[in-house]
């Protein structure tokens, strides 16, 4: 149910803080696809926690096609396009620790994301470089 909320709140470009968009390439339809997930921008890496693992569509997305963009709403510099990894041998857990100590909107997006967990996963998105 929240989905939609944060879609139309990007949309009006009042993003909740600690909140970004994922947009992956549809597996079947080769279509864009539009996922929020917690902001875990940090400098050219994206970090996305996927709570619910490999049965998320966005994960059976990126391993079809691991070209992504991402748009945070902590640092209000647009879309930015990379290349996502699924880190199978991360620990979810401590990389939450690590991601919860840069930023307050980002550690309470992730304990609410989290309360719904089911098989974490970590994914890291290397960011093009800037233009």
């Amino acid at each position: 149910m929240i989905n939609p909320i944060d879609k139309l709140a990007f949309a009006l470009r009042i993003p909740p803080p600690g909140d970004a968009l994922l947009e992956t390439i549809g597996r079947r339809t080769a279509q864009p696809r539009i996922t929020p997930v917690c902001d875990g921008t940090d400098g050219d890496t994206f970090w996305i926690i996927a709570q619910h693992g490999r049965s998320a569509d966005y994960i059976l997305n990126i391993e079809a096609n691991p070209r992504v963009r991402v748009k945070g709403s902590l640092t209000r510099t647009g879309w930015r396009s990379g290349t996502a990894h699924i880190l199978d041998n991360d620990d979810p857990s401590e990389r939450v620790r690590i991601l919860s100590r840069s930023n307050r909107w980002l550690s309470l997006c992730l304990q609410a994301s989290g309360s719904v967990a089911t098989n974490p996963l970590s994914v890291r998105v290397d960011l093009d470089p800037r233009p």
